[in-house]
């Protein structure tokens, strides 16, 4: 039997202290990382890419308390990994994280040698899914005290950073959220001085002679992951899944259809 059904290791909670409106969240965060997204790629706004910083934090706060509600852990990490290795491609065109190495391959000459060569030199710079896949990794080994693989995952993500979406600083967040999940009075000040730490590492903006980077707007979210809402809103899991290649692919078309202007 697994410690979680066990109940006696401390780490695998069954309830969480900060804001349960998940739904509610993860419609901001869609919208927040619509708005990035789009002042990336279509409008070049940094104002719109500032608002974006909302998304992350707020992702990977409901990655942590899903960990926490979900029945099964197992299916909750396919969900994410099989989103993650489909959205993979129309990221690397969307984003416009186009390398040469993508293209040795002629498609007019070899079709599906070209796409599979594109899909998998892609991954030289994979989406923001797998950073939450190997968040959701992390605490699953915590929440199953498997310590020896915990250490080994943290690793891996350690050596790997420079090809993770926010590096390992992004996936410890995840982590960060769920280790005190269960107490807001001591989540609130440590994810402050996370996220503060974060976005001091970082530079081009300056507030009462404080300089910092971008990231340190991401402040702004924790307002919404601390302060409670009773929204009850009700939207499907899959819409909020398949929004992320949804938006992409859209995204591309627009891109398409402007430059046929």
């Amino acid at each position: 039997m697994s410690a979680s059904k066990k109940g006696k290791w401390p780490l695998a909670y069954t309830q969480v202290d900060l804001n349960t409106d998940t739904n509610l969240l993860k419609l901001i965060a869609m919208t927040s990382m619509l708005v990035d997204h789009t002042g990336k790629m279509l409008f070049h706004s940094g104002l719109m890419r500032i608002f974006g910083r909302l998304a992350f934090p707020i992702y990977a706060y409901c990655i942590a308390a899903g960990c926490v509600y979900t029945k099964d852990h197992l299916k909750y990490l396919s969900r994410v990994a099989l989103i993650g290795l489909i959205s993979q491609p129309f990221y690397a065109l969307a984003l416009d994280h186009r390398y040469p190495a993508m293209f040795t391959i002629a498609f007019k000459d070899n079709p599906v040698g070209a796409v599979l060569n594109f899909y998998v030199e892609s991954w030289g710079h994979p989406s923001i899914f797998l950073t939450l896949t190997l968040g959701l990794m992390l605490i699953w080994t915590i929440r199953e005290k498997q310590l020896v693989l915990t250490a080994a995952l943290a690793l891996f993500v350690w050596r790997a950073t420079r090809m993770i979406d926010y590096g390992w600083q992004g996936v410890a967040l995840i982590v960060l959220f769920y280790l005190f999940i269960n107490r807001w009075w001591v989540s609130l000040p440590v994810m402050l001085c996370y996220m503060a730490w974060i976005g001091l590492r970082g530079s081009g903006y300056r507030l009462f002679g404080v300089s910092f980077g971008m990231q340190g707007f991401a402040l702004c979210a924790l307002p919404f992951i601390y302060i409670h809402t009773h929204t009850k809103l009700r939207i499907n899991k899959w819409v909020f899944y398949l929004f992320y290649p949804a938006h992409l692919i859209g995204m591309l078309l627009i891109e398409m259809a402007m430059g046929m202007l």
